[in-house]
């Protein structure tokens, strides 16, 4: 049996690739921490001789080098493995054991937004296609000719820079980052630039995500309902509820929605223009699914779409790249 694990600096994500995965929060990430949290997760996950990893935690505060992320996660994994044997994914699509993954560790340091395109792919056959993977930081927009990815970008600053990665998400973006001004009693009032609310509380408001009570690792560590998210929102221009009613918190959400929607869709018409062609498929992945069927509208485009959740079913997509090594990696590794 093949586990797939997905190692994101916000999320722990594991499938197996006929259907069963398992998440739990992760971060964020600490070197002192990290050894151990990894050991008890793969612990509570069931037995399997063989683990395909991906990773996408590498940024995470706690390391001073993406190279040193990589070995220390491949180290906690192999200690906790249990004899397991290990393979790592690469952005250029091959696959390696750990001590060669630890020898040349940037090609492993972020590559699930490769697994899922490949993976995706096999969805979008057509001369040309795109993958739109809005997620709870970040999205990946990942060009496809015959069913294949074909990035200009394989790490993170080359993706950035290509528009290929889009560092926004429907949870953890900070509003400040995404939007400069919001309409307030008839002006457009500046945003204080502190992490007062986040696009989660945008999506609470809105009703495009649902109210999660349990849920706390939010800007004010506050719970991730309506009412906290407005009180987030309204703190986000130095006010409160009592300056801020629902109506204008709303207002407020439409604004900052709206300017991530122009981000993404600019950088989305980039990314199509390297391709042959406009998209003749479009294969949707990620939490912020909903975000990407605004920017297919806003780009007018006519491609058949395919939503991951809906081909997979919605737990299964929540921990898609996991997923998505795990059957690639029955299918194309030998161990």
């Amino acid at each position: 049996m093949w586990l797939g694990l997905d190692i994101g600096g916000a999320n722990l994500k594991a499938a197996d690739g006929r259907g069963l995965v398992w998440t739990r929060p992760s971060g964020p990430w600490r070197r002192e921490d990290l050894a151990l949290t990894l050991r008890q997760w793969l612990a509570d996950l069931p037995r399997a001789e063989r683990l395909a990893i991906t990773t996408t935690g590498t940024l995470c505060d706690g390391f001073g080098t993406k190279a040193e992320a990589v070995r220390a996660v491949l180290d906690a994994i192999g200690a906790g493995a249990g004899g397991g044997r290990i393979w790592v994914y690469r952005t250029d699509g091959s696959w390696v054991p750990p001590d060669a993954a630890q020898d040349d560790p940037l090609p492993v340091a972020a590559s699930s937004w490769h697994a899922l395109a490949r993976f995706a792919g096999r969805s979008a056959p057509q001369r040309a296609g795109l993958v739109i993977g809005v997620g709870s930081s970040t999205c990946d927009l990942v060009p496809l000719v015959h069913g294949l990815p074909t990035p200009r970008g394989r790490t993170d600053p080359e993706r950035l820079i290509s528009g290929e990665l889009v560092y926004t998400g429907v949870q953890h973006s900070p509003i400040c980052a995404v939007a400069s001004r919001v309409p307030w009693r008839g002006f457009l009032c500046p945003l204080a630039q502190e992490v007062s609310a986040t696009m989660w509380d945008v999506y609470l408001l809105l009703g495009d995500l649902p109210e999660e009570p349990d849920r706390t690792d939010t800007a004010d560590g506050r719970p991730a309902t309506r009412q906290a998210a407005h009180d987030r929102l309204a703190r986000s221009i130095c006010a409160d509820r009592t300056l801020v009613d629902r109506h204008a918190a709303c207002a407020m959400a439409k604004a900052v929605a709206e300017a991530q929607l122009d981000d993404l869709a600019e950088a989305a018409d980039r990314v199509i223009g390297t391709l042959p062609e406009r998209p003749g498929g479009v294969v949707l992945s990620g939490c912020g699914e909903f975000v990407a069927r605004r920017m297919i509208e806003r780009l007018g485009l006519s491609a058949r779409i395919v939503s991951l959740a809906e081909e997979l079913g919605p737990e299964v997509a929540r921990a898609a790249a996991a997923h998505a090594v795990a059957v690639l990696a029955a299918e194309s590794v030998v161990a």
